[in-house]
């Protein structure tokens, strides 16, 4: 017998103890602060937790890779130890979840939205899969005490984490109160919420952590167990195909029910392996010798030896060079599963489900008959293991049981953007909580681009007190922005609204003189308004001088009183002595005191409401490229003010590739998507051209370092620059291609999720948002 079994089971040997009570049934001894628990008289154990990752939905070549690297971790555990890897399915607590999502009222006139908003949310979330996968990695060691084990789950744990973070999953170690979590949801379904658990305050108590975590009530029958008012039943993985597929894990645990699969993993030393290996081979030459003497002495000296001796002796070649040659291991394992029901009918058409899918992959899964308790501890995340059905398998045979599958999204106190396509859950994501919160809105006209930001448009003015603004050229938001309170600015020469150009708040400078952002601000349109021909040395250095000389007595009054405008600039223009000042107070007359002076009088409509919207359709040619850096910078002036106050801002452009056509504005635009993160603002570009906006290099840069970004239905030329640039497979591409109106991939981190956004027509939210004829309100 291979000697790592003959060790283990000799470490495993306890004296058996029919458990009296319910926590007697749990196998932990003693549980330290760092989250390592003792099991048995000199085993520990320590946990940790690991993320999805987009495995379903990966190209070919991708999925390779991660196979391979998944192969490398399994490689990688230590021979001196037990790995159990978990799958748990817990279905989410509805009250916390009301709570996590559900807009709170205000008591203002937002309300009859709010609650048409989370009747909506309510209504996805009874609709949507209720069940979250967590996934767990237990290794368990024999130690002689607490200190060497603690040492080596330090090393152990390092070189985990950093095999998981190639794969691209983020792993992390369980503290006590999180794994004791785990147990308690599992045997306490119902009563998620009350899980407060301080291990001081036990210790001073003097209570035991069992009391808090064990059930009501656990009996033990032949064949299933029960659970408070609860049943269960433990199964295990009988009989292995020859050929297994890798979504044989993911539709295992598809099941829409509280359930838990674990694989023990119990890695054989090579050298070992090698020599067990080496014996059976020999056996079964042995065996084919002796058959042909066998025949020899019958005279039959033309016999064949018999097939399936020839199978065994090609099968024990191939494992032999899998040892040898292929950079394989040899690996124990056994794979149990339990599953919980509210009643022993449902437990048993659960059961025939599962049977069902693993007699698919040609798979038998038998149930354990008077080893349920032992079943039970063995599929928890103990680091326990009591059943010994082991099979043999090379790494890359477990590797097929990979139990990734696709990533769901779900930040604390997120916004609702659809639901995951793969695995129905809902996708709530905050942009706060991402490296840098700037966004992308990507389709083709009629893809549901504005639908999507009037969306997200709408949350945040309902369920926070940012602030938005909109830049807005087709006229679209302008009803949604009047319904929810906001101010609608429209700009243009003939236009009433004013803004003027010269706007500037003490914060305006970042913590520096304003006046010298300001100054570069006003040479940037001045080369605008001259024609776009670049400024000389002289030229600059009299804007400057005039600049800092028309802002001095405003700066004096410590940012009161009030503002100068172009007007005040030109006459300060001519008032100076080079022939040059006179030539840009020429050209600049045009814009101060000519037709198109919208931008030289003071700013006349409410730039401090919290929903802005900038209507810039009637914007003549003319006045477009000025228009929007002043525009760009009353933004600007606006999310300093807001940085002061430590409040958010989120911008929205729409048709954002209008700005890039014009270099200033795109270099504004270029600096405001690298600056913003700092003052707690958020910028989304809206945009159907993609091959445009890709066409300017700045646009492409800006793309690459967003965060989020929103992929609905994709003209094919686009479909392939989003593929290049963000690395998106051909499966995943099928998810933007010929899709209907709110269904297409999003982009959250490093995560990419095919999604769908279904939004109820027969609301008022509905007809504020839709731009199609004849639906909007």
């Amino acid at each position: 017998m291979i000697k790592t079994l003959t060790n283990l089971r000799k470490q495993e040997k306890e004296k058996f103890v029919v458990p009296k009570g319910v926590q007697d049934v749990i196998p932990i001894t003693a549980i330290y602060d760092d989250g390592i628990f003792q099991i048995g008289k000199d085993k520990f154990s320590k946990t940790y937790k690991f993320s999805d990752i987009n495995y379903a939905v990966a190209s070919r070549e991708d999925k390779e890779a991660m196979f391979l690297e998944y192969s490398e971790l399994l490689n990688s555990l230590d021979s001196g130890a037990t790995t159990k890897i978990t799958i748990n399915n817990r279905r989410l607590n509805r009250l916390d979840f009301e709570n996590n999502i559900l807009i709170p009222m205000k008591g203002d006139c937002l309300d009859e939205y709010r609650k048409e908003y989370n009747k909506i949310l309510l209504e996805k979330a009874t609709g949507a899969n209720a069940i979250v996968q967590d996934k767990y990695m237990t290794i368990s060691v024999n130690k002689k005490n607490i200190e060497d084990a603690r040492n080596y789950f330090a090393r152990v744990g390092a070189d985990l984490i950093a095999h998981f973070g190639r794969l691209g999953s983020q792993c992390v170690e369980l503290e006590t109160d999180e794994r004791l979590r785990i147990f308690h949801d599992f045997y306490r379904v119902g009563e998620e919420s009350s899980f407060h658990f301080d291990i001081k305050e036990t210790r001073k108590k003097g209570h035991s952590f069992k009391d808090y975590i064990c059930p009501d009530s656990m009996e033990f029958e032949k064949d299933y167990f029960k659970m408070g008012d609860r049943y269960g039943r433990v199964l295990f993985l009988r009989e292995y195909a020859s050929y297994i597929k890798d979504s044989m894990v993911a539709e295992l645990t598809d099941l829409n029910r509280n359930l838990m699969m674990s694989i023990d993993v119990v890695p054989v030393p090579t050298d070992e392996a090698v020599r067990e290996a080496e014996n059976r081979l020999l056996g079964v030459e042995t065996n084919i010798t002796n058959w042909q003497r066998r025949q020899n002495s019958n005279n039959n000296f033309s016999a064949t030896v018999p097939y399936d001796m020839e199978q065994q002796k090609k099968e024990m070649k191939e494992f032999l060079d899998d040892l040898t040659t292929r950079d394989q291991r040899m690996m124990f394992a056994v794979i149990t599963f339990v599953h919980t029901a509210d009643s022993k009918e449902q437990l048993d058409n659960d059961t025939e489900a599962l049977l069902t899918t693993a007699r698919k992959h040609l798979c038998q899964f038998g149930v354990l008959k008077f080893q349920q308790v032992d079943g039970l501890n063995t599929v928890m995340p103990f680091g326990v293991r009591k059943i010994d059905t082991f099979r043999t398998l090379t790494t890359e045979s477990l590797a097929v049981f990979i139990p990734f599958r696709v990533q769901d999204i779900f930040h604390e106190n997120g916004i609702y953007y659809g639901q995951n396509v793969i695995s129905k859950n809902m996708i709530i994501a905050d942009r706060k909580q991402l490296l840098n919160g700037n966004s992308f809105i990507l389709g083709v006209s009629g893809g549901g681009k504005s639908f999507a930001a009037k969306g997200e448009i709408e949350n945040v003015i309902l369920s926070s007190d940012s602030d938005v603004i909109i830049i807005d050229p087709e006229r679209e938001y302008s009803q949604l922005v009047k319904a929810l309170g906001g101010e609608v600015i429209h700009i243009s020469a003939t236009s009433q609204n004013h803004i003027n150009a010269m706007d500037m708040t003490k914060e305006y400078g970042d913590g520096a003189n304003p006046v010298i952002l300001k100054s570069e601000f006003i040479m940037s349109l001045c080369e605008q308004l001259i024609g776009g021909s670049n400024l000389g040395a002289k030229q600059k250095s009299i804007i400057d001088r005039c600049t800092a000389s028309v802002y001095r007595t405003y700066q004096q009054n410590n940012y009161q009183g009030e503002v100068p405008t172009l007007q005040d600039f030109r006459a300060e223009l001519l008032k100076q002595d080079e022939p040059e000042a006179k030539e840009i107070a020429l050209a600049i007359e045009l814009f101060t005191s000519g037709s198109l002076n919208t931008f030289a009088k003071h700013t006349n409509v409410d730039t401090n409401n919290r929903l802005i919207c900038y209507d810039i359709l009637d914007l003549g040619k003319q006045l477009m490229p000025i228009g929007m850096l002043v525009v760009l910078d009353s933004i600007l002036n606006r999310i300093t003010q807001n940085r002061a106050k430590g409040r958010n801002t989120f911008i929205f452009i729409d048709e954002i590739y209008l700005l890039f056509q014009h270099e200033y504005s795109a270099n504004f635009l270029f600096t405001l998507w690298k600056r913003v993160r700092k003052y707690g603002a958020y910028a989304t570009g809206i945009t159907q051209n993609v091959d445009d906006l890709l066409q300017s290099h700045t646009a492409r840069t800006m793309l690459a370092n967003s965060e989020f970004i929103i992929m609905l239905n994709q003209a094919s030329t686009d479909r392939l620059e989003l593929a290049k640039l963000l690395n998106i497979s051909d499966l995943q591409m099928s998810y933007i291609t010929n899709v209907e109106a709110g269904h297409g991939l999003i982009k959250v981190g490093s995560s990419l999720v095919p999604f769908a956004n279904k939004f109820p027509k027969n609301t008022k939210l509905y007809k504020l948002m839709t731009t199609k004829p004849g639906e909007s309100a």
